[in-house]
Parts: structure tokens; sequence; C-alpha cells
């Protein structure tokens, strides 16, 4: 239960993000995290875990729009 712990940890965490470093570290972690849920997932198959990889995705899309900037 550690992953859901730090998935809901990084869900609640401030997205107060300075520099496009603070971004792709945060991009990188949020990818890693849903890449973990979903192998948990595959096992469980709760919903829980499926609506955490949703919500977490957004949070990962915001972060992507961010860096990727305006054209």
């Amino acid at each position: 239960m550690e992953l859901l712990d730090r998935a809901h940890e990084f869900e609640n965490r401030n997205f107060a993000f300075k520099t496009s470093s603070e971004r792709i570290l945060a991009s990188r972690e949020v990818k890693s995290l849903i890449l973990e849920l979903n192998e948990f997932y595959k096992t469980k198959n709760d919903p829980a875990i499926m609506d955490q990889m949703k919500r977490l995705t957004l949070i990962k899309q915001k972060i992507e729009k961010r860096l990727k900037g305006r054209p």
C-alpha cells in the first residue's frame, strides 16, 4: 500500500512549479507512479486504483501542457 500512499501524497502536493526542471521532474515522477499503479491494477482490478490513475493522468497532462507552452 506504500504505492497508493505515494500517489495520494503526490496528488495533494502543492503544484507551484517555478522552473522548467521542477516541472520535468514532477512529470517523470507522476509518469512512474501511473505505470506502477497500472501494474498493481492489473492484479487487483480495483476501481479505486483506476480512479487514482485517472486523477494522476489529469495532473500529468496539466504539467505537460505547461511545459510545452503556448504556440
